[in-house]
């Protein structure tokens, strides 16, 4: 598989080419971004998945929804509807897609919304009026020029030490990273040294309007489903099946094992659609862990009893009161400036 990558770099350089024209067209003005008159945050990544979106766009749900009337908008990935949505908490995950109905249910304040052009559904979400609209996964979406740009890059898969799609997992060129106003590296070991820290931030050349913060994944200590929760230890008594759709499971397999549990893992692309097949199989395990947003797709197909998600949250590493500052300096003059 790697050496099929390596045969693909005239692709990549291609891609890269074409990627860099178009992002000099938007930046030269030629291509014409949407700006709007309310705070919005823009979360996303260069690499394709898996550094850590969806808990971080739950982060800022969770933190300005005490204050403020908070709306996301999300693509809706693998949904199997179109156009505008505005969820109610009552939908599938194959009507609306998993994560936002996931952050629907853990967010019942909020607006949630999806749409696959973003201008369409900033639109009809400003008929409902929210006070900040989070764009999920919108770094490339250059048609909408958002207030505030959030990068992430998972630690051990930096974008620095990747390449362009199809022979790495890099969405536009590297040095698209200057549009950030912060960057964030999540997934890294708690107790990641201030050095490494040190050399990261050297290796990742920040320009000097950007901000660089570090975030680990914190899981919860209990199992939760519908029905019921339980301690993750008392998992030790039988062996389980660890069911994950995701775009990195590697983290999550590690303290699974660091807690000692006895558990097969079965292992799916990120957004995996089960099959008839595959619900059919699964339906026969005696208990199965999952992840919250796995959760959204097997809900009412696997028996409540048998099926149950570890929560996680994003743990900064040190100087958390200082996004949350880079953050509400951007929204509060934003929203009084409306």
């Amino acid at each position: 598989m790697e050496i099929l990558r390596k045969l693909l770099l005239p692709f990549s350089l291609l891609y890269g080419f074409v990627m860099l024209i178009r992002n000099f067209f938007y930046d030269s003005g030629i291509l014409k971004s949407k700006s709007y008159d309310l705070p919005i945050i823009c979360v996303g990544n260069l690499n394709t998945g898996g550094t850590g979106k969806s808990p971080m766009i739950e982060y800022l749900l969770n933190v300005l929804g005490k204050e403020y009337r908070v709306a996301s908008l999300s693509r809706g990935y693998k949904r199997k509807t179109r156009g505008y949505q505005l969820l109610k908490g009552t939908e599938t995950a194959s009507e609306v897609g998993d994560e936002p109905l996931q952050f629907r249910r853990k967010f019942p304040q909020a607006l949630v919304a999806v749409d696959a052009s973003r201008q369409n559904g900033i639109s009809h979400l400003l008929n409902e009026n929210p006070e900040i609209i989070l764009l999920d996964d919108a770094f490339q979406h250059r048609k909408v020029k958002a207030g505030f740009n959030i990068l992430l890059t998972a630690y051990g898969d930096l974008y620095r030490d990747d390449f362009m799609l199809p022979t790495g997992n890099l969405r536009e060129p590297e040095f698209g990273a200057e549009r950030a106003d912060l960057i964030v590296v999540t997934k890294c070991p708690p107790n990641l040294t201030k050095d490494e820290q040190d050399r990261i931030r050297t290796k990742l050349e920040l320009r000097n309007y950007q901000e660089l913060f570090f975030t680990s994944i914190s899981y919860s200590e209990e199992v939760v489903s519908v029905e019921k929760k339980m301690k993750l230890e008392d998992l030790r008594k039988d062996r389980f099946t660890l069911v994950t759709g995701i775009a990195n499971p590697a983290p999550l397999i590690e303290h699974l094992k660091k807690k000692n549990l006895n558990f097969r893992h079965k292992a799916f692309r990120d957004h995996h659609n089960f099959s008839n097949t595959e619900i059919a199989e699964l339906q026969k395990e005696n208990l199965i862990l999952t992840t919250e947003k796995d959760y959204m797709r097997l809900q009412g197909e696997i028996p409540n009893e048998k099926l149950f998600y570890l929560p996680i949250e994003v743990a900064f590493l040190n100087r958390e009161m200082e996004f949350l500052e880079e953050i509400l300096n951007f929204v509060s003059p934003a929203r009084l400036n409306k």
